[in-house]
């Protein structure tokens, strides 16, 4: 398992809005294309793209998510105290 990953992620304030965002994944959308329409973070100006990062330097639940995902994978919903997120790794 490696010590940095790359991931992008799209962050929403509301459940529904994620699950709508996850069909629009789903049809072919693009990731950064959605992620700069709908995150509520300041990742939203590279399309989502939080860089990298290593094991301690999230919360919990996003950093377990994102370490089980493989790369060009895309996570189901993660709550956390930010919101919702969908979590896109990167490398």
């Amino acid at each position: 398992m490696a010590n940095k990953i790359r991931c992008a992620h799209i962050l929403v304030e509301k459940q529904s809005t994620a699950l709508e965002i996850q069909g629009k994944l789903k049809k072919g959308e693009s990731f950064a294309k959605l992620a700069e329409q709908y995150s509520m973070d300041g990742s939203r100006k590279q399309g989502g793209d939080l860089g990298y990062f290593g094991k301690g330097m999230m919360v919990k639940p996003f950093e377990e998510a994102a370490f089980a995902l493989e790369k060009g994978q895309v996570s189901g919903l993660v709550k956390t105290q930010f919101g919702y997120h969908i979590i896109k790794r990167l490398d």
